[in-house]
């Protein structure tokens, strides 16, 4: 049976390492061989460490994808959707790799990183870090619950990982990463009704409030649906930040990557009447990537194919 990476569809960590990397090898062979390795890294510390709740992701760029793995392409892969509507836009940062690292102790995710970018240091350049953690009961430094719509169990699972629809890449999982930076000065300066016009919801229980309409954020950001009704992605980022700025590391992992350009498109764009995403307006995306995370299997028998 094909395996996702554990990353994928594991529940919430305290802490994580986002490492975004530029590869400056030519020796595709080479960098096969050390993604295979950093499954071992995350295996290790995963047995070593069972009570930090280990997980990890390799993700492959999508500019980088026939480099590294010539041949077969998973259906849907595409750049970073690149969008902008008056003040607000995506930028696009494209990178060859991402590494997404979570565990329960900061230590942890700090040690693993070290043995990663020791194992992948002849070949990659690091073109961004960062640290996320988890804020509250799992909130984003606004104050507000963050992924409180994410799919629950078994359905994760079926939203976030490629299926059949794709024979050769079964096991695999579309990803989208985005650096959002946050005005909470200005947005601490609004008042609770205020804020509830903002995101749709309040913000002790995550309800339903009286101020949502068609531009609250729980609306805009949450238009990724499937038939069913449920949503058609998982949110895995988490808060970051210091005494100088503040913000989200976004990331997304589904199926298809239509799901999140549609919620992207909903954000930035609205729904053609001027109702875009008024979370947008205290807060901005400064990166934008886009990746694909092979399945266990596919990543550890790449790394034995000798071109």
């Amino acid at each position: 049976m094909t395996q996702p990476q554990k990353g994928i569809c594991a529940e919430p960590n305290l802490h994580a390492q986002y490492l975004l990397l530029n590869v400056i090898d030519d020796d595709s062979e080479a960098v096969r061989a050390k993604l295979s390795r950093v499954l071992d890294v995350f295996e290790h510390f995963e047995n070593e460490h069972y009570e930090a709740m280990v997980t990890g992701v390799v993700a492959i760029g999508t500019g980088y994808w026939m480099e590294i793995y010539p041949g077969l392409i998973p259906v849907e892969l595409a750049p970073f959707p690149d969008m902008q509507s008056e003040d607000r836009s995506a930028p696009t940062m494209p990178c060859d790799l991402f590494i997404q690292i979570r565990a329960d102790r900061l230590d942890i995710c700090h040690a693993i990183g070290i043995e990663v970018m020791n194992l992948l240091r002849l070949h990659v350049e690091l073109v961004e870090q960062v640290r996320g953690f988890r804020y509250l009961d799992g909130r984003d430094l606004n104050g507000y619950l963050y992924g409180a719509d994410n799919p629950r169990g078994m359905k994760r699972r079926k939203v976030a990982i490629v299926g059949d629809n794709d024979p050769d890449f079964v096991g695999g999982s579309y990803l989208h990463v985005q650096r959002y930076r946050h005005d909470l000065r200005r947005w601490d300066s609004l008042s609770t009704r205020q804020k509830e016009q903002v995101m749709g919801t309040t913000q002790e229980h995550n309800l339903v409030s009286p101020e949502q309409s068609e531009s609250s954020h729980s609306i805009r950001a949450s238009i990724a649906t499937t038939e069913s009704g449920e949503p058609s992605l998982i949110k895995q980022g988490m808060p970051y930040g210091d005494m100088a700025s503040q913000g989200m590391f976004f990331v997304s992992c589904s199926a298809t990557a239509r799901a999140f350009k549609a919620m992207l498109h909903s954000q930035i764009y609205g729904n053609g009447e001027g109702d875009y995403d008024r979370w947008l307006d205290f807060t901005s995306a400064e990166t934008g990537a886009a990746f694909f995370a092979p399945s266990i299997q596919f990543i550890r028998e790449q790394a034995k194919i000798i071109e």
